[in-house]
């Protein structure tokens, strides 16, 4: 069993508890880690400053932890991470513009395309099977498409 008596937090460990957390949030990013790893740095502060006994750092750091988070997530919100690639995470906006192969005929608006190496639904003017057309929107997963 262990002695937890003689057990002692300094502030070290939070130092290095921030370290850790911010390294996971450099191998798997979600922008949620470095929140606590700032929490964990905080705490470490405060046990330097004012030398608190571990009940106390823990709870510190678990105040910090959701003060961190809910700060974040407000940053995050006022300021959206920008990228040059607006479809991103989604690939049906990524192939607006491209022209296809109708491969089931599009009667009564709906039918199918060949979009690199699989069938999507699309719908649309009526196409025969053959015919090329331009995909121009996405609604789920299907196709919005026009004559091309």
């Amino acid at each position: 069993m262990p002695d937890f008596q003689n057990f002692e937090m300094t502030y070290w460990v939070w130092f290095a508890a921030a370290a850790v957390l911010a390294i996971m949030e450099i191998v798997a990013p979600g922008i949620f880690m470095i929140w606590l790893a700032m929490a964990a740095a905080a705490t470490g502060l405060v046990t330097l400053a004012l030398g608190l006994g571990w009940e106390l750092q823990l709870g510190v750091f678990a105040i910090l932890s959701v003060v961190a988070v809910f700060l974040g997530r407000n940053f995050l919100k006022r300021n959206p991470v920008e990228t040059s690639d607006t479809g991103l995470n989604r690939r049906g906006e990524r192939l607006v513009g491209q022209r296809v192969k109708v491969v089931e005929p599009i009667t009564d608006g709906r039918g199918r395309v060949q979009v690199g190496d699989s069938p999507w639904l699309a719908t649309g003017p009526d196409a025969p099977a053959g015919s090329m057309v331009r995909i121009v929107g996405v609604d789920g997963a299907t196709l919005k498409v026009e004559p091309a």
